[in-house]
This record gives C-alpha cells, sequence and structure tokens, in this order.
C-alpha cells in the first residue's frame, strides 16, 4: 500500500491511497468512524435547572459536545454505568451560570485540565433573568459502536478516477470544471481534495467516460476536534492490527 497527503489541515487531511482494495478501504473507515474511543459527556446531575429547557434536553445537548481526548491518559469502558466509572476512564465536571446570560461549552469546569470542549463557543442554553442552571457532568472514554456521540469524525473514500476523453468535449469540461487540467489527449485531476460527484456528472454529460478504480482510491478524514487526524489514523490502524490478531483460520 502507499500512500499520498495530497490536503492536510488541522482537523481534515486528504490522502491518496494506491495499491489497496475496497475491502481494506472499508475496514480502515469503519474501524475510524466507529472504533476508536474519544471523550463524551454520558451522565448528567442536574441540581437546578429553571432555563426553558428541560433536563433531558439540555443532557442531549451536553453529550454531544466534543471534548478534547487524550488517549493515554483514559480508557475504554466496558459498562456505561455510573458503578464502572473511574479515573481512568471517565472525568468530571461542573456547569453553574445565572441569567441573563448565555451559556456555552467552554462554561463547563472539568476536574482534568486538558479536557475542554472543541467548539468553546457552542452554545447550551440561554438563561433569562432569574432563570439559574447548576448540574455536574461525567465524560466518559467510549466508541461509536455505542452511540455516534462517540464518534472521532466523518471518514469517505471514492475510486480514484481516470477518464476516457476519445469521444468527449474536452474543451468544454475544462471550462466547466476548474479541478481538472489537459494530459496529453485526456484530462487530469490537478487537486484530489477538491474532486467530487458532481464534477463526474459534468464529464459524462460531456462524453468524457469515468471510470473509478478498484486498487487506488481518494481517502478523507475529517476530524471532530477530539484528536488529529492523524492520531484518528493511526489508533485506526491499531485496532485493525489487534483484531486481526484475533481471528483464526
Amino acid at each position: 500500500m502507499e500512500l499520498k497527503i495530497i490536503n492536510q489541515t488541522e482537523n481534515e487531511v486528504t490522502i491518496v491511497v494506491d495499491k489497496t482494495s475496497p475491502a481494506i478501504m472499508n475496514a480502515l473507515r469503519r474501524a475510524a468512524s466507529f472504533e476508536v474511543p474519544v471523550l463524551a459527556i454520558e451522565d448528567v446531575d442536574f441540581k437546578q435547572n429553571s432555563s426553558a429547557l428541560w433536563d433531558e434536553m439540555v443532557a442531549l445537548r451536553l453529550g454531544l459536545i466534543p471534548l478534547v481526548s487524550d488517549l493515554k491518559s483514559y480508557t475504554t469502558v466496558d459498562n456505561y454505568d455510573s458503578e464502572t466509572f473511574s479515573a481512568k476512564n471517565s472525568v468530571k465536571g461542573t456547569l453553574k451560570a445565572k441569567g441573563p446570560v448565555v451559556v456555552y461549552a467552554s462554561d463547563i469546569k472539568f476536574k482534568d485540565p486538558s479536557v475542554k470542549a472543541v467548539f468553546p463557543d457552542m452554545p447550551i442554553v440561554e438563561l433569562l433573568d432569574g432563570q439559574e442552571i447548576e448540574l455536574e457532568v461525567t465524560a466518559v472514554m467510549g466508541k461509536g459502536t455505542e452511540h455516534s456521540k462517540w464518534s472521532a469524525g466523518h471518514f469517505f473514500y471514492r475510486g480514484y478516477p481516470e477518464f476516457d476523453a476519445s469521444a468527449g468535449n474536452i474543451a468544454k469540461v475544462l471550462e466547466l470544471v476548474p479541478q481538472l487540467e489537459k494530459s496529453g489527449n485526456s484530462i487530469k485531476i490537478k487537486n484530489e481534495s477538491k474532486w467530487n460527484e458532481s464534477f463526474e456528472n459534468i464529464c459524462e454529460k460531456n462524453g468524457i467516460k469515468v471510470t473509478n478504480r478498484t486498487d487506488k482510491f481518494i481517502f478523507t478524514f475529517e476530524s471532530w476536534g477530539q484528536l488529529t487526524p492523524k492520531e484518528v489514523l493511526n489508533e485506526a490502524v491499531n485496532v485493525l492490527h489487534e483484531k486481526l490478531k484475533e481471528a483464526k483460520l
């Protein structure tokens, strides 16, 4: 397998993967999406809530806040029960506010200062004059197989496109699709990270046949921010290695 990084930002990486198969790509996608553990709020203990939102609605919003996660400091929990929570797999935090004010994700104060909201300006609830909220949360390490709030991000791939422009209108396609350029008597992609299916449709409508390869792929990692794309990829590969060890022929 050969990997080539095409584009990389803080939370997104696009790579071209060559000499592999759809089965391997899908296994890697599933491991990255559902098997890489991250922290998420699982338990909420309300002391006071006189806001316009019910306790259940506030708890739902809290659970969907992405939290910066440290894979070295915390481990996953087998059962999501308060009796199994410990310092090894969970961390507690508090939230207390009085209106008039908008309560944001950054207002949650965790006992571990390294744990914080990825997006501090995510609003939780607006408190009017005289309204209050006070609660304690428990964030737990978990996996996306249990709930999507423990998903590390969005990961997808597509077969690398090849073009047959022998009967197509190359000039028209190049005019409509700026991500393509001429290559001899055919065309090629300038930047794989900008490619999408709509461009393929334009090619097909203008007589250029597009074939997606089954041994070369464009793979995009979009992290929600709990972990870096590199951390997610490394952990996903580790998960696959461990699963292969358990396989019996």
